[in-house]
């Protein structure tokens, strides 16, 4: 047993046990560098320039944040002085314009005036002119004109539209047969009026507006227009004629029969009444035409 010496194992040849970890590299890697390589440098190069003794981050946001609301604040009072400063011009603007639209109505008002004044004056002129030549018949070729006022017994007709027609007064219907929507229109003016010519009318008026043998009842929009000037309802009918016997002849015809049916069935309402007296105004213009009798030639008697 001397003989035979003893062998220890070599420590640095035993073999070591397996660390419980060396299968997780990949996790081990991790735990123990956070940081990419990357951002570690970043981070150091930072260190190094001495951005680490920067603010920290939750003050500069509220820094920034004050900043902002700084701005805005800024922005919203520069408005308001601006506004405050557009204010009063933009009020001076708006009365001048008022004061120019005023002015303008006035040059308007008055030059209606005017023309209503020389239409008087040239009517004057017509009424002499026919008394001058007319001889004796000039007061009938005057009547018959419309160029005088007249006065005497006749029927009063008042045509209005019915009371559910939904919509503003005074505009022509839409159908050219019976009323569909309750509106007086230009063809039944037309119609009520040509049935009191045809039942012996001598003088016809709409509203105050004289009616002559040139006269035209028509539509313009939403307006009625007779010779050229609007109406709005109630149309306001006189027609000088005599008396009751005038008022049923017009009853009884087509056109008296007519009104009744918009009467009946679309709830236009009509009221027509006997007057004793009646006043019709003349004509605010005439257009006085003459005709001479062909001598020679084509169409002459001789």
């Amino acid at each position: 047993m001397c003989g035979m010496s003893q062998q220890h194992p070599d420590r640095s040849t035993a073999t070591r046990p397996a660390r419980p970890d060396a299968s997780m590299s990949l996790l081990t890697n991790v735990m123990e560098h956070s940081l990419d390589e990357g951002y570690a440098e970043a981070a150091a190069r930072r260190k190094a320039d001495g951005g680490g003794a920067g603010l920290p981050r939750t003050l500069r946001a509220k820094l920034w944040l004050g900043a902002g609301l700084v701005l805005a604040a800024l922005v919203v009072t520069l408005g308001a002085a601006q506004a405050r400063y557009e204010a009063p011009t933009a009020a001076k603007e708006r009365q001048e314009l008022i004061a120019r639209v005023e002015d303008g109505t006035a040059e308007a008002d008055g030059l209606q005036e005017r023309v209503h004044e020389l239409r008087e004056t040239v009517a004057g002129m017509q009424r002499e002119a026919l008394r001058d030549h007319g001889g004796s018949t000039g007061e009938l070729v005057q009547l018959l004109a419309g160029a005088t006022p007249v006065e005497g017994p006749g029927v009063e007709l008042s045509v209005d539209d019915a009371e559910d027609t939904g919509g503003e007064p005074g505009g022509p219907r839409q159908t050219t047969g019976f009323a569909d929507t309750g509106r007086v229109r230009d063809r039944d003016l037309q119609l009520v009026v040509n049935g009191l010519w045809a039942a012996g009318a001598e003088a016809v008026s709409i509203n105050g507006q004289r009616l002559t043998s040139l006269s035209a009842i028509r539509a313009a929009g939403d307006a009625i227009l007779v010779d050229n000037k609007p109406l709005v309802p109630p149309y306001k009918i006189l027609a000088v004629g005599d008396g009751q016997e005038f008022a049923d002849r017009f009853s009884r015809s087509v056109d008296g029969q007519y009104l009744k049916v918009l009467e009946e069935d679309y709830g236009i309402r009509a009221d027509l009444d006997v007057r004793d007296g009646l006043r019709l105004p003349a004509a605010p213009s005439l257009t006085l035409r003459t005709a001479e009798p062909v001598t020679t030639g084509k169409g002459s008697n001789s």
